[in-house]
């Protein structure tokens, strides 16, 4: 797979994004699965900030 690849999904990566230690995953996300692990590992609601960046 391609450094520029996602290692979870495998998708093109447009942010760069590592992965928490905590994880314990080698490699670089893509922001939905960061997104998705990062929820995953902070259940709960959240409130999003920089929302005009996006």
């Amino acid at each position: 797979m391609s450094k520029n690849n996602c290692t979870i999904c495998g998708e093109k990566i447009e942010i760069k994004f590592k992965a928490m230690d905590e994880w314990k995953i080698e490699g670089l996300l893509c922001g939905k699965c960061y997104s998705k692990k990062l929820s995953d590992y902070y259940p709960g609601e959240h409130v999003r900030v920089n929302k005009h960046l996006d």
